[in-house]
C-alpha cells in the first residue's frame, strides 16, 4: 500500500507540474506569463496578459490535470487491489495541486491551483463540485474578483464535506474531510496576497466587457 501511495503521489505531482499557462504563453505570445501582469502562472493572468483564447485553453487543460490525476489514482487502486482506495484519491488530489503550485519543470513557481481543483472537486464528489463551482462563478460575476470566488469555493468544499455524505467517487464510510481542509488551506495560502488586497479593497477586478479599440 505504501508503494502505491508513493506512486500515486509522484505521478499526480508530475502531472500538476505541467504548467500549461507557461507553455501556452510562450507558444502564443512569445513570453513567460510569469513575467507579465500579476506574475502568476494561471488562467486569470493568461486572460489579462495573453488573451481569451489562450486563457480558455489553459483553463480546460488545468481542469483536466485534476481529472487525470484522480483517474490515475482510481485506476491504480484497482490495478494493485489497494485496501484504501479513497486514500489514493485524496493523495492524488493534494499532490496534483502541489505540483501545479510548485512545478518541478518550471523552477517551482507555478499557479494557484484553482482550475486544477475544479477537476478534483468534480471527480471526488460531483455534487459538491457543482455546488462550489456555481457559488464561485456567481461570486466572480457579482464582484468581478476571481480570487474571492475561488477562496469562498475552497472554504465551501471543506464545509460541504462535513455535511454531504453521498456521491463520493470512492468513499469508505466517511467523507473526505481532512482532504478537503488541506485543499482549502492550499488554495487560501496561494491567495494570501489577494486576501490582503480584498480586505483593503484594492483587489484587481476582471472586466466582462469588450475593450474599445
Amino acid at each position: 500500500m505504501v508503494f502505491v501511495c508513493i506512486l500515486v503521489a509522484v505521478l499526480a505531482y508530475l502531472i500538476g507540474s505541467i504548467n500549461f499557462s507557461i507553455i501556452f504563453s510562450k507558444k502564443f505570445a512569445g513570453f513567460d506569463v510569469r513575467e507579465k501582469g500579476s506574475g502568476n502562472a494561471g488562467t486569470t493572468n493568461m486572460l489579462r496578459s495573453v488573451g481569451k483564447k489562450a486563457a480558455a485553453i489553459t483553463l480546460i487543460c488545468d481542469i483536466l490535470k485534476g481529472v487525470v490525476a484522480i483517474g490515475i489514482a482510481i485506476g491504480l487502486s484497482y490495478f494493485f487491489n489497494a485496501d484504501n482506495k479513497s486514500l489514493l484519491v485524496q493523495i492524488a488530489g493534494i499532490a496534483v495541486v502541489i505540483g501545479h503550485t510548485f512545478p518541478v519543470f518550471f523552477g517551482f513557481k507555478g499557479g494557484k491551483g484553482v482550475a486544477t481543483s475544479i477537476g478534483i472537486l468534480i471527480m471526488s464528489n460531483w455534487e459538491i463540485g457543482l455546488i462550489c463551482l456555481a457559488v464561485g462563478i456567481t461570486l466572480i460575476i457579482i464582484t468581478k474578483m476571481v480570487s474571492l470566488g475561488s477562496c469562498v469555493a475552497a472554504i465551501l468544499f471543506a464545509i460541504l464535506s462535513f455535511i454531504i455524505k453521498d456521491n463520493y467517487i470512492i468513499a469508505q464510510g466517511s467523507p473526505y474531510t481532512i482532504y478537503s481542509i488541506i485543499l482549502a488551506v492550499l488554495i487560501l495560502f496561494n491567495h494570501r496576497s489577494n486576501i490582503v488586497r480584498i480586505i483593503k479593497g484594492k483587489e484587481n477586478k476582471i472586466s466582462f466587457k469588450k475593450k474599445k479599440k
